[in-house]
């Protein structure tokens, strides 16, 4: 039970956020997932930065902030402005990955570092030592509700190595088609923080159905 769970408000009932909130802050999640889509890196447009604000004042967990944006290093003064613990920018959207982390770290925030499903791990060599997480989409990247991508299994173990390999205690996170059987699999693979969202909030009981991921 040392991983840690962090349910994606983009599967919450957007007509009854601050009630899907006050769920989160009442269940045993470990930190809230918010993806920030600008309709360019993906094709979709999720929410920005007068939503982050907005939970600043409710929300009790942690903001894990994932921004599938081009150009992400351009707004890490908004995102830490935001409130934000953790900002995930992509491998793939920062010509100078370095030197965004560095800034990510500056204004104060964990730094996590995100790969596309397409992308492997072992681009990772040379700034795994610097980012406090890795997080892995086992989706495409912009919407929710999709199939699972059974590579990210091996992919995750083969992360794992790398981390363990040099010493690191960099953090282990998935996205994507997290449900109770893909959940076990990637835990024993080396995963430490799950994302879900469908199967959180559309669930019956989210509260139960988190608590249930979380007791695995």
């Amino acid at each position: 039970m040392n991983h840690k769970i962090a349910p994606s408000l983009l599967s919450a009932d957007f007509m009854h956020l601050q009630r899907d909130v006050e769920m989160i802050n009442a269940s045993e999640a470990d930190w809230l997932h918010l993806d920030v889509m600008d309709g360019v890196f993906v094709p979709n447009i999720s929410f920005g930065f007068s939503v982050l604000d907005a939970l600043k004042g409710v929300l009790t967990k942690p903001m894990d902030v994932h921004l599938m944006i081009v150009d992400p290093q351009k707004f890490v003064r908004e995102i830490a402005a935001a409130g934000a613990w953790m900002m995930n920018v992509h491998y793939e959207a920062c010509l100078h990955l370095n030197r965004t982390v560095a800034a990510i770290k500056d204004a104060g925030m964990k730094a996590g570092v995100t790969l596309n499903p397409h992308t492997p791990v072992s681009l990772l060599e040379d700034i795994v030592h610097e980012v406090d997480m890795v997080l892995l989409m086992s989706v495409n990247p912009g919407y929710g509700a999709q199939r699972f991508i059974e590579h990210s299994v091996e992919k995750t173990r083969q992360l794992k190595r790398m981390i363990d390999g040099k010493g690191l205690q960099t953090l282990i996170e998935i996205d994507g088609g997290v449900n109770m059987d893909t959940a076990r699999r990637l835990l024993d693979a080396g995963a430490d923080v799950l994302v879900a969202g469908n199967f959180v909030f559309k669930s019956a009981d989210p509260i139960a159905t988190i608590k249930a991921l979380k007791s695995m």
